[in-house]
């Protein structure tokens, strides 16, 4: 799970609350700080790079209007389940479960 789950701007204007997904944080995640590409990130959550492609692009629109909106961002939900860090998944790199915590998404 993120270590901070809602980001609030220092001059709340506005009262819009943008909700990201645990999954869609995951991705940014992974892509975007971990450095995974599509395809790695989907292998990573057991999903397909296509669905990756469309959980990545809903991400990031929803974090460009947090930031350019000044709305609060709260990360919850989603599709995923917590791994017990004991998976095959965890040898791909960029899991901390075995350092600290580990998400792997389902399709339903």
């Amino acid at each position: 799970m993120p270590h901070s789950q809602q980001f609030i701007p220092e001059s709340i204007g506005c009262e819009d609350v943008i909700t990201m997904t645990v999954d869609e944080y995951e991705t940014i995640r992974l892509i975007d700080k971990e450095g995974f590409s599509q395809e790695e990130c989907g292998a990573y959550m057991q999903v397909a790079r296509t669905t990756i492609q469309q959980i990545y692009a809903s991400a990031r629109k929803k974090l460009a209007s947090a930031i350019v909106d000044g709305a609060v961002l709260r990360i919850e939900g989603g599709d995923y389940q917590l791994c017990d860090g004991m998976g095959h998944a965890c040898g791909l790199g960029g899991c901390h479960r075995r350092a600290c915590g580990h998400m792997r998404r389902e399709e339903q």
